[in-house]
């Protein structure tokens, strides 16, 4: 896992002479077919339905972070994104990596992590991130 540089600011202003940092009441899940760095970057995927999930994000989808020297968040519901159409994602390019971002569509990146297993997404298929795969550690 690993926080955006723009969300890395966001947090500092708001810890340190503001402004402060509201967290968005959605966030929107979307999967890449390359690692999207901490700056902007990666190839997010392409195709028929392909579409960011909205998470509400509450307590419920990510509980108190946990953990006595390093703080750790995780996902306590699994995510599923849409359908994909005809042709799948990315021309059958394998799903390596998620991002959390604050937007449906453009927005910022949030958090970044790696898919626990690589595979496309192909026609009929819809991909999902189980329970605690999403593990976000501050220190």
């Amino acid at each position: 896992m690993s926080k955006s540089n723009d969300l890395s600011l966001k947090l500092l202003n708001h810890a340190l002479g503001g402004p402060d940092y509201v967290r968005p009441a959605t966030v929107y899940l979307g999967f890449f077919t390359s690692d999207p760095g901490e700056g902007v970057g990666g190839t997010e995927a392409t195709g028929t339905g392909y579409a960011r999930t909205a998470i509400t994000n509450n307590a419920t989808n990510f509980p108190a972070a946990t953990g006595s020297t390093i703080g750790t968040k995780s996902n306590a519901v699994a995510f599923t994104g849409p359908t994909a159409g005809a042709g799948g994602w990315s021309s059958g390019a394998n799903m390596t990596h998620w991002a959390l971002f604050d937007a449906a569509s453009g927005g910022n990146r949030m958090y970044k992590g790696a898919l626990q297993i690589a595979k496309p997404v192909l026609e009929g298929d819809s991909p999902s991130v189980a329970i605690g795969a999403i593990v976000i550690t501050e220190d």
